[in-house]
């Protein structure tokens, strides 16, 4: 049996809109059921309530590219930049550069 993450995640959030990690589960599942805009509403939703270590910020990333807006992507592969900094992963910091300079 498999489970609609979509419809689940969907659920909890519209019980409790504040959860983070609801909003996180909801725009993972989007983002993987390619429903690009909705996904970057979700995940603009999660990082308006939640301390970010950066990984949301290139999920963001890449559905704003399938989206074909590389200036949104690159604003927030930055942003992921500072997030990931503060958070002692460099290595995530350097990836959102490489791609940041893909971008161009």
């Amino acid at each position: 049996m498999s489970i609609d993450r979509v419809a689940y995640f969907s659920r909890i959030v519209a019980d409790q809109p504040g959860e983070p990690r609801a909003r996180y589960g909801l725009a993972v599942a989007l983002r993987q059921a390619g429903r690009w805009d909705e996904a970057v509403a979700e995940y603009r939703a999660y990082l308006g309530i939640a301390t970010d270590e950066g990984a949301a910020y290139g999920h963001l990333a890449e559905c704003l590219t399938a989206l074909g807006d590389p200036h949104g992507a690159a604003d927030a592969y930055l942003a992921g930049i500072d997030a990931a900094i503060r958070h002692g992963h460099n290595g995530l910091a350097a990836d959102f550069q490489a791609a940041v300079e893909a971008l161009d």
